[in-house]
């Protein structure tokens, strides 16, 4: 188990220098995030995270939703900004989405995460 000196879980700590970033706890703010970075740093991100999505998502699995370590939360966290980044990296190739010009979506519930 993780200490209070240690931001994720044990074996995620590669993951480490993601998290000041991309550990946000509400969707605006991952989504605020991606709107900050190039395409590049976009995908680093996303090729980091990626890679470990499979082993996250069976530690988290293994925990209950409602009990979450706060280590364990900002691994979820991760995990919902790969999804937030994922359409940019793999389809639109830019942090914006192409042709959208002043539109926005506005998210006004976020899970209780």
């Amino acid at each position: 188990m993780s200490d209070a000196s240690t931001t994720l879980p044990d074996g995620f700590s590669e993951l480490e220098p993601y998290v000041a970033d991309w550990a946000r706890p509400t969707r605006q703010e991952r989504y605020d995030m991606r709107l900050s970075k190039t395409i590049e740093e976009l995908a680093e991100f996303y090729d980091a995270i990626a890679a470990r999505a499979e082993e996250a998502i069976e530690h988290l699995n293994a925990r209950e939703l409602d009990s979450l370590t706060e280590a364990d939360a900002r691994l979820l966290q991760l995990l919902y900004s790969l999804i937030i980044v994922s359409y940019p990296v793999n389809i639109f190739s830019q942090p914006r989405i192409p042709d959208s010009g002043a539109a926005f979506f506005d998210c006004v519930v976020e899970p209780t995460v």
